[in-house]
């Protein structure tokens, strides 16, 4: 059995997740070889990461004569898989939100990939995400290489499945992962019921750093941390507006937002206007220490997102014995449980989020405290690197 992974871009700061179930994977004695669609090397800051490519293989490394020099090898030597192949790439490609011509590109990339497959044995390929690396592990397969397997991650593939072809993607892949039960019944809405046996929920999961990091006391500052990309789903704007109800009252707190994005200078006018320079920072990208470091400065982290699936950093804040406010979407009610280790609140509303803030900064630190070690516990239990590793290890042997 040797397994490869195909990721769109790998490493990535807010994927530590896929580097560690590889990790995990490799611990176990499956070793992976490493493959990504592109390089966003220059974004890199972990270390770890830094150590993951330098393992990693890009396919448009290549260049326009590689992908081209690929596309004439495959026509040569199967010249009516790839006519079929590219057939049904059109297909897919008229109705995709990326146009025919990013899908006929998709096209080469898959046959250097299955040039690169070829040569080094390999014989299952495993993508995280359902979208463009699934599209070429997909094309891949119907140029004659191995089986794939794919982890769907939402939301993105539930907003616009038509245009990704997620159902044919399901059709033919071996197995299919979703990272919650939330996302397992979205994936059955969009295939046959015949296809259901195949898909599978594995957890996304936290390693030793988290699972088994020194107890830390929560502070007495009244500080909360939101770790995420400064997006619109993530929902910082709605968090400014409630952090501004409570200071409006006198509270005295900071929330600490780490992380980076298209609505950095957005909020930061925010908190100008609303002269929250007081009780909201921004540290920007950050480590995987420095992350950690930051989650144990606070007595809680809030996540306010619209869209999701299951977010890691929930998994790491409760690992940290941490408190979450989150909001009623996609899998996190299967971690945050209310008034268990956390709070949650419907998306979208800032008037919940601000009160959901005020109880957290109105709770006694020991209660905080003995929530946090209620969600390290459901963390344990579900979402060890180690253990989730473990079921794709005998889901890779099952379905070869």
């Amino acid at each position: 059995m040797k397994i490869a992974y195909l990721v769109n871009q790998y490493p990535k700061t807010s994927h530590s997740f896929i580097r560690r179930e590889i990790l995990a994977l490799e611990a176990l004695g499956v070793p992976i070889t490493r493959f990504s669609i592109r390089s966003i090397n220059s974004e890199i800051v972990d270390e770890a990461d830094q150590q993951e490519a330098e393992k990693t293989r890009y396919i448009l490394d290549a260049g326009i004569l590689g992908l081209v020099g690929g596309l004439l090898r495959t026509f040569v030597q199967h010249p009516l898989r790839l006519l079929k192949t590219a057939w049904f790439t059109l297909k897919i490609g008229w109705r995709s939100d990326r146009g025919v011509l990013l899908n006929l590109a998709y096209l080469a990339e898959a046959c250097v990939l299955r040039g690169w497959l070829a040569e080094a044995g390999i014989t299952h390929i495993h993508t995280h995400f359902g979208t463009n690396s699934a599209t070429v592990a997909l094309l891949c397969r119907l140029l004659g290489g191995p089986t794939y397997s794919m982890t769907v991650h939402g939301p993105e593939e539930f907003d616009k499945p038509a245009a990704i072809a997620l159902s044919q993607k399901i059709n033919h892949a071996a197995f299919v992962v979703a990272v919650c039960s939330f996302g397992k019944s979205q994936l059955f809405r969009w295939c046959d019921y015949k296809q259901w046996a195949k898909i599978h929920v594995v957890h996304c999961g936290v390693d030793q750093m988290f699972l088994h990091h020194p107890d830390v006391p929560l502070p007495a500052e009244a500080r909360l941390v939101c770790v995420g990309r400064l997006s619109e789903q993530k929902g910082h704007l709605l968090l400014i507006e409630a952090v501004s109800q409570l200071a409006a009252e006198g509270l005295a707190f900071k929330v600490v937002l780490v992380g980076d994005g298209p609505l950095r200078s957005k909020i930061e006018s925010m908190i100008q206007h609303l002269k929250l320079e007081n009780h909201v920072e921004i540290t920007g990208w950050a480590t995987n220490a420095q992350v950690q470091q930051e989650v144990l400065a606070a007595q809680a982290m809030v996540v306010p997102s619209f869209a999701e699936g299951l977010p890691v950093v929930i998994m790491e804040a409760l690992a940290l014995s941490r408190p979450v406010i989150s909001t009623y979407i996609a899998g996190i009610p299967e971690l945050v449980r209310p008034e268990k280790c956390g709070w949650l609140v419907p998306a979208g509303s800032v008037e919940e989020l601000a009160t959901a803030l005020r109880s957290v900064l109105q709770t006694p630190v020991e209660t905080l405290a003995e929530m946090g070690r209620t969600g390290a516990e459901a963390v344990r239990q579900n979402h060890d690197a180690a253990i989730e590793a473990a079921k794709l290890v005998n889901l890779f042997e099952q379905y070869q």
